[in-house]
C-alpha cells in the first residue's frame, strides 16, 4: 500500500484548513491510538506491544481521551439544554 499519496492528500486539505502542526500532530496521534486500541480489543498491553510503546504511555493516552471525550459531552450538552432561571 501506498501511503505518501494519501499522507499528502490529507495533509493538502489540512493545510487548506490552515490546522497548525501541534494540532495536525495530536490528532493524528490520538486516532491512531485510538484505532489501534479498537483493534486490539481495546487491550492495553496489545496495543503498547503492537505500536513499540510502554504500555503506560498506552493508558495515559486512552484515559486522558475519554476524559477529553467526557468533558465536551458534558459541554455540549449544557449548551444544548440550558437551565432554566426560575
Amino acid at each position: 500500500m501506498q501511503i505518501r499519496p494519501r499522507l499528502e492528500a490529507v495533509i493538502e486539505d489540512m493545510l487548506d484548513g490552515h490546522i497548525m502542526l501541534d494540532e495536525a500532530l495530536e490528532e493524528f496521534e490520538k486516532l491512531y491510538i485510538q484505532k489501534a486500541y479498537t483493534r486490539n480489543k481495546k487491550r492495553i498491553t496489545h496495543t503498547a506491544t503492537a505500536l513499540g510503546i510502554h504500555r503506560n504511555t498506552i493508558s495515559k493516552r486512552v484515559n486522558s481521551y475519554r476524559a477529553q471525550e467526557r468533558k465536551s459531552s458534558r459541554s455540549s450538552a449544557n449548551h444544548h439544554n440550558p437551565r432554566k432561571n426560575h
